[in-house]
């Protein structure tokens, strides 16, 4: 990765983790009983349950691992701009799309891997976390990367 590289992949992960953060505090708020439990959620993906009796602490862990899996799926967003150019010429296509996988590969890959373990299917949520990821996740990596990678 070039020194270039880094302030993009940042910025890009910052953007989409203050975007999906702030959409889920505010849909999925009459679940959780305040945004402390919504983090400890987060954090349960490496804790299970006991993340929900850890306190501020785990609220803080899971707003970490969130922040991590944001950069994360930023950083291969700008990879794959690097190799696959429409990428980046075709951001408002290509973010929106990238966002529906981001949210498919979470929920399909990352949660079942995780100490959450498998979640039954509801089409409700679904339509609810790609609206979601679509607007918060991909749109904003993908414009991110456009206006500031070479």
């Amino acid at each position: 990765m070039n020194r270039s590289a880094l302030p993009v992949i940042l910025r890009a992960g910052l953007t989409a983790g203050v975007m999906d953060i702030t959409a889920a505090l505010i849909v999925y708020a009459h679940w959780f009983a305040n945004s402390v439990r919504l983090l400890q959620g987060i954090a349960s993906g490496l804790l299970g349950k006991a993340a929900f009796e850890g306190g501020l602490a785990t609220a803080a862990l899971g707003l970490l691992c969130h922040f991590t899996i944001a950069t994360g799926a930023a950083t291969v967003y700008y990879g794959a701009s690097r190799v696959l150019p429409i990428l980046v010429r075709g951001a408002w296509v290509t973010g929106p799309l990238y966002g529906i996988a981001v949210y498919f590969f979470m929920q399909l890959v990352v949660i079942p891997l995780s100490a959450i373990g498998p979640r039954p299917f509801s089409w409700h949520l679904t339509l609810i976390g790609n609206a979601i990821h679509i607007c918060c996740v991909g749109l904003p990596i993908a414009l991110t990367v456009k206006r500031f990678s070479r």
